[in-house]
């Protein structure tokens, strides 16, 4: 049976792409914002979560986070807020999916290397999660859902 990964991502583009080289391995249900992606998991059973980093293309309204909340950290520009949380997005989702019970390992799209302290901020306190940069290669993608889909990634400190 092929392990199911809900994808959530603002785009088509992880859905399309890994089900062209992976989906006889893994099914794949996509959602479009953390909302979306909430009920998914509250209806469905997965094995693991791949998230889009950067939402760009929603309407802001869609966003997971406090706006004005946000923009009080950048002294009430609510257009840089916008863009941090665009950019953080897959963190905010997560931190909501994980809020709401879910254990699910989950795999981040986006290149942490040059980011340790973020990474590993990220890691204690969402784990079990990886990440992998828009590069990676099919063979890379399949064997880090694999392991989520497993139950194997590292956790913390491991």
């Amino acid at each position: 049976m092929p392990a199911r990964v809900l994808i959530v991502e603002d785009g088509f583009e992880y859905r399309d792409t890994f089900g062209r080289y992976a989906g006889a391995e893994f099914t794949f249900t996509r959602t479009g914002s953390g909302a979306e992606a909430l009920a998914a998991v509250a209806a469905g059973a997965f094995d693991c979560l791949f998230l889009d980093m950067r939402f760009d293309r929603v309407q802001p309204g869609a966003l997971i986070g406090d706006l004005a909340e946000t923009a009080e950290r950048f002294n009430g520009d609510p257009v840089r807020a916008t863009r941090f949380l665009e950019e953080n997005q897959g963190a905010y989702v997560l931190a909501a999916l994980r809020e709401a019970g879910c254990v699910l390992p989950a795999v981040f799209s986006h290149d942490f290397s040059g980011e340790p302290r973020r990474w590993g901020a990220l890691e204690r306190k969402y784990a079990p999660v990886a990440w992998l940069p828009d590069n990676a290669s099919p063979a890379q993608v399949k064997e880090c859902l694999a392991l989520a889909a497993a139950g194997a990634l590292p956790r913390a400190g491991s």
